[in-house]
């Protein structure tokens, strides 16, 4: 018997403009015996409705789009309780997320794979009540990959994101924000914050591959301080440029399950990409294998 495969598409998403995309997708997986229902996202949220909502119908859901796409869908099914297997075609603008697992930046190719996948358990967060694959942070950087011209992301790569990220440093006002974590407690005044399960925040904040562990229970914690001086600029600019932030006075790094976050301002974090308020004292949690992903 064929399995049941629930096929959620954003349609506005960059790569899915085209009608080919759709039928390269269906093709695929009905060939490798899967029986495929179509549905298209009409708004925000809509990918979090029909999850939620159908989850019981399907062996497999399949989401395209980018990380938001799949947030959506992923909040869905956590928000259910149900386990459902997900797949996930990148199809976005800025795949953070993908590119972390490796998933295949092809649309047929990612599509194959998961046809012919196998699970995979990964991490997720809670930030407040709301769930993220990949990422919460606050202030500097959280834009740059959206504001960088592609012009100057094909010349000069990863340091054009760098380059773009300083330019708006001189407008970033600091944030003076407590974390606790693991009995120790980080504060300070901190220009850039980031709580992650992944290997890139934006483009600009990377983490190299031998540190993150995607299903270990742990979180990547970076906070960037408010450089004083040139001396501590070029500090953040060099470890920016290298994925280097142990052992860098204008950087705190570390990893924990679950971090209390008190700030006394009101706080704008942005959670896998879309807003979130950050004001106040909450806690950020750790789910551990929460989310099975077939790759």
């Amino acid at each position: 018997m064929n399995k049941k495969l629930l096929l959620i598409i954003n349609p506005v998403a960059g790569k899915m403009k085209s009608k080919t995309s759709l039928f390269d997708i269906v093709k695929v997986f009905c060939d490798n015996d899967f029986d495929v229902t179509v549905k298209l996202t009409a708004r925000r949220g809509h990918g979090t409705e029909i999850a939620e909502n159908e989850h019981k119908n399907y062996d497999l859901i399949v989401c395209v789009g980018g990380d938001g796409t799949l947030n959506e869908v992923v909040r869905g099914l956590v928000r259910s309780g149900a386990e459902t297997p997900v797949g996930y075609i990148p199809a976005g603008s800025t795949n953070d997320f993908a590119s972390s697992i490796g998933l295949s930046s092809s649309i047929k190719q990612a599509a194959l794979n998961i046809a012919k996948g196998s699970p995979v358990k990964l991490d997720i967060g809670t930030f407040k009540d709301v769930y993220f694959t990949y990422i919460a942070s606050f202030g500097a950087f959280t834009s740059t990959s959206y504001s960088t011209p592609q012009a100057t992301k094909n010349a000069i790569g990863h340091m054009a994101y760098i380059l773009e990220g300083i330019k708006g440093l001189n407008t970033i006002k600091p944030i003076h924000v407590k974390m606790e974590a693991d009995g120790k407690v980080y504060e300070g005044d901190y220009i850039f914050g980031g709580i992650a399960n992944s290997t890139s925040v934006g483009g600009i904040v990377k983490l190299k591959k031998e540190l993150v562990d995607m299903s270990d229970g742990l979180f990547e914690v970076i906070l960037i301080k408010n450089p004083k001086n040139i001396a501590h600029l070029n500090d953040i600019v060099l470890a920016l440029a290298t994925s280097e932030y142990k052992n860098n006075s204008s950087i705190e790094y570390f990893n924990a399950s679950e971090i209390k976050v008190t700030t006394e301002d009101k706080l704008s974090w942005t959670v896998d990409g879309e807003y979130a308020d950050g004001s106040g004292s909450f806690k950020i949690k750790n789910l551990k294998q929460k989310l099975t992903i077939i790759k």
